[in-house]
């Protein structure tokens, strides 16, 4: 156990660290070797473990190439040029409307693709009015992540929990579309006042250039807007019908792709280019090192203590597993922390149903929401952090933190009330 426990330490330190130019999906590569070479995961447990995820690949594949075809239609600029046309002139009245596209984009397209595509985005638009860029940019990031609980499509964690218990739809909604909806008003209600004095100055939006101009081609724009609320609509279908999330994501990204090749817009060879494909080495690896603890009877240990502390209470579980989730994010990142979160649920036997509702939701409440405290808690922060370092914009962890907490836990808090009176009704 103890070579185990090393191993998964190591990892995680250097995923946080990143020690010269270690990258996370280096870090998570090294841990299931090391888990691997030592015998702790065999190889025949490895490639069932791998092959079990395929939902998971699949979706990460199809989400990232859905958003950069949609990119190169010049879809995202058109969204934020048409909100900030549509600000009147009021820089607070943008900063709602950055919140609201931000909304919408994490809910059908994920967190990941709201940090990639929406952040340089607004970057360049309030660098053209003037304007001071950090609310606006903090908005950008933290929608991402307190939008993303909307749906099982709106985070990619959501998928790892969905795919593992076989959430239906409904019921996922039924848990987690009102803690959503007050997580959404309460950071946008919060940011309104800690930011106020920085946007309430007026906005010359003759500056920028009208919408339409994003388009880069109109035919291809068009069907790309059709598709994309084709690819919503078989989200929701297929999520009711308890259906792999891989399939829609992939078609969609194919159906795409086709109008990109009919139209002479895009090409496989660019698209593979805009594809990040260590995403799927930092997934694989940390499935193999997760594997590893299992293996070891951790996971089963925490299973044990967090049954115990919870006392078979509903509500117990609900607010422990909220803000434990929310902490693990924040230590070790939400990704790996939600990998042993469902290994620990799996591991506790004989749950009853309420008691099993109250720890699935309530953890991707913590997952989804709690990487909002730190710049580390999430694989959207991160990028995120990257995209204005080339920029030349440099985040103070700290000022991070401080406007996180001031935030963050209160999102929890709601959210977390939300689900247990939701279990009270039955």
């Amino acid at each position: 156990m103890l070579y185990t426990l090393i191993v998964f330490a190591l990892t995680l330190v250097l995923i946080m660290l990143r020690p010269r130019k270690v990258t996370e999906w280096m870090a998570a590569a090294l841990g299931g070797f090391l888990m691997l070479v030592a015998g702790k995961v065999s190889l025949p447990e490895a490639a069932r473990t791998l092959l079990a995820s395929w939902n998971v690949f699949g979706f990460f594949l199809g989400l990232m190439s859905i958003s950069a075809l949609a990119d190169a239609a010049g879809f995202f600029e058109w969204a934020a040029f048409t909100a900030a046309r549509r600000s009147g002139g009021s820089a607070r009245r943008l900063f709602i409307n950055v919140f609201l596209v931000g909304t919408v984009i994490t809910t059908f397209l994920s967190n990941d693709a709201t940090a990639l595509i929406l952040t340089p985005i607004v970057f360049t638009l309030v660098s053209r009015l003037g304007l001071s860029p950090l609310p606006y940019l903090y908005a950008c990031i933290f929608i991402a992540d307190t939008a993303s609980l909307t749906l099982p499509v709106s985070n990619p964690v959501n998928i790892l929990m969905v795919d593992a218990t076989r959430q239906a739809l409904p019921d996922y909604l039924s848990h987690l579309l009102l803690p959503s909806i007050l997580a959404i008003s309460i950071n946008i209600g919060l940011f309104l006042l800690i930011f106020r004095r920085s946007i309430s100055v007026p906005l010359a939006v003759e500056r920028l250039p009208q919408p339409r101009q994003a388009i880069r081609h109109p035919r291809y724009f068009r069907f790309v807007v059709l598709s994309l609320l084709l690819v919503a609509m078989a989200y929701i279908i297929v999520s009711t019908l308890r259906g792999p999330l891989s399939l829609v994501a992939v078609g969609g990204a194919f159906l795409l792709l086709a109008g990109g090749l009919a139209t002479r817009q895009v090409n496989v060879r660019w698209l593979a280019q805009e594809i990040s494909w260590g995403i799927f080495i930092f997934i694989a690896g940390m499935l193999i090192v997760v594997r590893g603890v299992e293996n070891a009877g951790v996971t089963a240990a925490l299973g044990r203590a967090l049954l115990q502390a919870a006392g078979n209470s509903p509500a117990r579980a609900v607010f422990l597993n909220t803000f434990g989730a929310a902490i693990g994010s924040n230590l070790i990142n939400n990704v790996p922390a939600m990998l042993v979160l469902i290994s620990t649920l799996n591991s506790v036997p004989d749950l009853s149903p309420l008691m099993q509702r109250a720890i699935i939701y309530s953890t991707i409440l913590g997952a989804d929401l709690g990487p909002n405290i730190t710049i580390v808690g999430s694989l959207a922060k991160v990028l995120w952090v990257v995209i204005l370092r080339r920029r030349g914009l440099e985040i103070s962890p700290l000022q991070y933190f401080r406007t996180g907490l001031a935030v963050t836990p209160w999102m929890l808090l709601a959210g977390a009330t939300a689900i247990w009176l939701r279990l009270l009704l039955g």
